[in-house]
């Protein structure tokens, strides 16, 4: 089969940097197991897998053929094995079985490429790239470990159809002096087995004692474990370059694990307990803080009404705005009729007038130059300033449709006579519809009827543009939406058929008029919403008044400061061109 290199992944009776040993066959039950090659045991992200590897049991270990897949993370790492940049493999394995640091039984689960191996004996062996990218069908090359170095034993072209040096060859075996002197064809495990089960249990317990102290004593400096158990996961080279001060063993790991759900996550566990297990440093184990959101999101009202206020209003280039009306609806504007030798009469109307001064608004923040550079990329002056102009124009949209909400004897206030709000403006130019409940409605679904119906018959008052628009709030449109007849049918299928009832173009919902009061002689009204076409409503603005921004800098405190602003006014042009829905609770 094709296959980009071959290597031990892990070898037998070799002590391994965290303290363990495995024993030959111990992970006999994978052999021809397919399992994923990944980058440094890294389960992130997808970019991770590099490829699969292919699992050989051998009498000295278990032998691994890889295969790199098309992704960039792939071809990379091919590239890196290629020209011998990486060298060593790791296993991760579950479902361990042990005794005495020696692994009998365990579930190889992936394979990583890694940069130091925690196995000396899993390393690349063999590189074959026939089918890569450059054409030459018959390089290979043979890597084997020796000391503390891999070091390239041989590299040769033209030598069509070699195979992986044979861990039978002597020469590219690598284990302890001693280890498989007298094995013959027995291997360690059976070995061990057979020789435990001659003795009693309590000598058994002493002989894994004695070899539990040994591998101890002799592995002090490897950071391992004697625990014994099933269902543990190993997995090499979890910490790279391990020294003795930052290497963590595995009792040290159970306790950690089982504390993470007292200290609220495995990060505060491993921090609590750093002292007491003597891990300096212990921060750099974990990777940096990624910011998921480079630019900070703003935490704000929900302003898409705003941009239906503004873009449905005129503007004007003059911001003293003066509307004259003549009011012929009086029975002395009315034509009549002539008898012959009578007097014939003047008609009779009157002049309305309004006109309407300019405000300034303005919105004024500020930074620390020093705050600007630490900074760095982050761009905070295009970021304060998106969020100047955004406030700006709720602020000017909310005093347009309600008023700023603001006590008269505030200095902050938007005057009302210069942004006129249609809710509360003068009745020739909004028309009040009061819907009276009494303290004996408390069905919830007859109020938001009559109300409904309310809206329907005063829509004969309405001497505004076109079709208007239902300024409203979320509450209101769901009570309608989950209004049902008698027999548990919705009245209204979606918000376009309630459109349609209302004889409206389109219902928007405004957060800042949730919960919204006016004090109407003596009585409370609740504000519903409010019908209008804001083509009637005239924004008004010379050019100098247009929305500007400034900055200075004040060398005095070493600060940058910002400010926006604009002069305008604001008014609705028609008389009855707005309905303000409200409601009030009377008595009797």
């Amino acid at each position: 089969m094709e296959y980009d290199f071959a290597g031990y992944v892990t070898r037998n009776n070799i002590r391994c940097s965290d303290g363990r040993t495995i024993l030959q066959d111990a992970f006999a039950h994978c052999d021809k197991r397919r399992v994923p090659l990944i980058w440094n045991h890294q389960h992130d992200s997808i970019d991770n897998v590099l490829g699969w590897c292919e699992l050989e049991n051998r009498t000295d270990g278990v032998y691994g053929y890889a295969s790199f897949n098309e992704s960039p993370q792939g071809q990379m790492a091919k590239d890196a094995v290629k020209h011998g940049d990486i060298c060593a493999l790791s296993i991760y394995a579950n479902g361990l079985k042990q005794t005495a640091g020696a692994v009998t039984h365990g579930d190889i689960r992936e394979v990583s490429l890694v940069l130091a191996g925690a196995n000396p004996g899993a390393h690349i062996e063999y590189v074959d790239m026939a089918h890569s990218e450059s054409g030459n069908e018959n390089e290979e090359a043979w890597i084997s470990f020796i000391g503390e170095e891999f070091e390239e034993l041989s590299h040769s072209e033209g030598d069509n159809g070699s195979e992986p040096a044979s861990s039978e060859n002597p020469e590219n075996e690598l284990q302890h002096a001693e280890g498989e002197t007298n094995m013959e064809n027995k291997s360690v495990k059976e070995i061990f087995e057979g020789a435990m089960d001659k003795l009693s249990e309590e000598e058994q317990q002493a002989v894994l004692a004695i070899i539990g102290m040994a591998i101890q004593e002799e592995g002090e400096d490897s950071g391992e474990s004697n625990n014994e158990g099933e269902d543990e996961n190993m997995k090499h080279n979890v910490f790279e370059g391990d020294t003795p001060e930052n290497t963590l063993s595995h009792a040290a790991e159970g306790v950690i694990i089982g504390d993470a759900k007292k200290y609220g996550s495995m990060k505060e566990s491993f921090l609590a307990h750093a002292e007491e297990y003597g891990i300096d440093g212990i921060e750099w184990l974990f990777p940096e803080v990624h910011n998921l959101n480079p630019t900070p999101e703003f935490i704000g009202r929900d302003q898409s009404w705003v941009e239906k206020v503004f873009g449905g209003a005129k503007k004007s280039p003059f911001s003293r705005l003066k509307s004259v009306f003549a009011d012929i609806t009086e029975d002395d504007a009315r034509a009549k009729g002539y008898m012959k030798g009578h007097y014939k009469k003047e008609e009779v109307f009157s002049l309305l007038k309004r006109t309407t001064q300019p405000t300034t608004i303005y919105k004024k923040q500020k930074m620390d130059r020093d705050d600007i550079i630490d900074l760095g990329n982050f761009d905070a002056i295009s970021w304060l300033k998106t969020e100047m102009r955004m406030m700006l124009n709720e602020e000017i949209a909310r005093a347009i449709l309600i008023g700023d909400g603001r006590l008269a004897s505030s200095d902050d206030k938007i005057s009302e006579d210069c942004i006129r709000p249609i809710w509360k403006d003068e009745d020739f130019y909004t028309i009040k519809n009061t819907v009276e409940f009494t303290a004996a409605d408390t069905d919830a679904e007859a109020k938001t009827k009559k109300i409904i119906n309310s809206i329907i018959r005063s829509r004969k008052f309405y001497k505004g543009s076109g079709n208007p628009t239902f300024f409203t709030t979320e509450d209101f449109v769901t009570d309608c939406l989950l209004l049902e007849d008698g027999i548990g049918h919705k009245l209204y299928k979606s918000v376009q058929e309630l459109c349609t009832t209302l004889r409206v173009s389109s219902i928007v919902t405004v957060e800042v008029m949730e919960g919204l009061q006016r004090e109407v002689s003596g009585k409370t009204h609740d504000l519903v919403g409010i019908i209008v076409n804001m083509n009637d409503y005239t924004i008004g603005a010379d050019k100098g008044g247009a929305v500007n921004m400034f900055d200075d800098f004040d060398i005095d405190y070493n600060q940058q400061k910002y400010l926006i602003e604009t002069r305008c006014s604001g008014s609705l042009i028609k008389p009855f061109s707005a309905i303000a829905v409200e409601t009030c609770t009377v008595t009797g």
